[in-house]
């Protein structure tokens, strides 16, 4: 058993999974979350309930933020009831939401200035992955910041990379990844609308794909939403614009090409100003016309 406490910002579909492995761990696993009830159900589950970033930060002297973007990072390190303040010198943060490469650098400058230590840490493997305590990360920082992490990251992924001794890098690790994923379900989406516009049994489009050359990852994982006629969120369309968005910027200060990034930037632009924003990203598959998409299975 570890009796080391760690606390946990953020209790989504990423973050609650990271919490129960590191709690399977045998840390002592404080954690936080805008939404009570999530905090509340952890604690039934063995963790410590606290009811902000600052409460949990006084506790703990390591903290993994599993939060969505930089303003929600920014929020919960240095806003009203923000972890840095609270947090004793010498402390880490370990960051795990998906940021631009700038974002992540300078952050680890001004955690610096205050006496802090900062992994920058992005992480994959959805949902399920993070319960098992089995997703990747792709991180990125000094020595110093490694040797405080090592025993969490043990206990909270399968797969950790060391990128480079410099905040950044990891990040433009997961934008890379990102980018292709958001291609992916974006080629998955447009493939499977031109054969429901043919006539293709949807079921047998997909059974013979995921055999084939053509698939993928994404293709195997979200194709069967859009067969469900279930879109409820894992990963939602507005997360791909915010990510496909940070891709292009990034590029965009090197003037780089990627024509693919942007096609697909603009098919999750229009199926988030069409009202799906908030679904599910399989879910931008419906921004092609002329098709019918199936209806689910009634379950009896």
């Amino acid at each position: 058993m570890n009796d080391k406490n760690v606390g946990v910002i953020g209790l989504g579909a990423m973050g609650l999974g990271i919490a129960r492995s590191l709690l399977r761990a045998g840390f002592n696993v404080h954690a936080c979350d805008v939404r009570a009830s999530v905090t509340e159900q952890f604690a039934g589950e063995g963790g410590v309930a606290c009811a902000s970033p600052a409460a949990l930060a006084a506790a703990c002297d390591v903290i993994v933020t599993v939060v969505v973007n930089a303003e929600q990072t920014e929020t919960v390190l240095f806003g009203e009831q923000g972890a840095v303040a609270a947090l004793r010198p010498g402390s880490l943060v370990i960051g795990c939401a998906t940021v631009a490469p700038a974002f992540a650098v300078d952050l680890g400058k001004r955690l610096e200035e205050k006496g802090l230590l900062y992994l920058d840490a992005p992480i994959s493997g959805g949902a399920a992955k993070a319960a098992s305590g089995e997703m990747t990360m792709m991180t990125s920082g000094p020595a110093t910041s490694y040797a405080k992490a090592q025993p969490i990251l043990d206990g909270m992924a399968g797969k950790v990379y060391r990128l480079g001794d410099v905040h950044g890098i990891g990040s433009k690790v997961k934008i890379i990844n990102q980018l292709l994923a958001g291609v992916h379900i974006a080629a998955s989406a447009e493939a499977m609308a031109l054969g429901l516009r043919e006539g293709v049994d949807a079921a047998a489009l997909y059974e013979v794909i995921t055999h084939s050359a053509g698939n993928s990852w994404m293709f195997e994982n979200r194709v069967p939403h859009i067969l469900n006629a279930d879109y409820t969120p894992l990963s939602a369309v507005d997360i791909f614009v915010k990510d496909l968005g940070l891709v292009l910027d990034t590029a965009r200060t090197s003037k780089f090409p990627l024509p693919l990034s942007a096609t697909a930037h603009q098919m999750f632009m229009q199926a988030s100003s069409a009202g799906f924003g908030r679904e599910d990203d399989s879910a931008v598959i419906k921004i092609f016309p002329g098709i019918t998409l199936p209806a689910g299975k009634n379950e009896a």
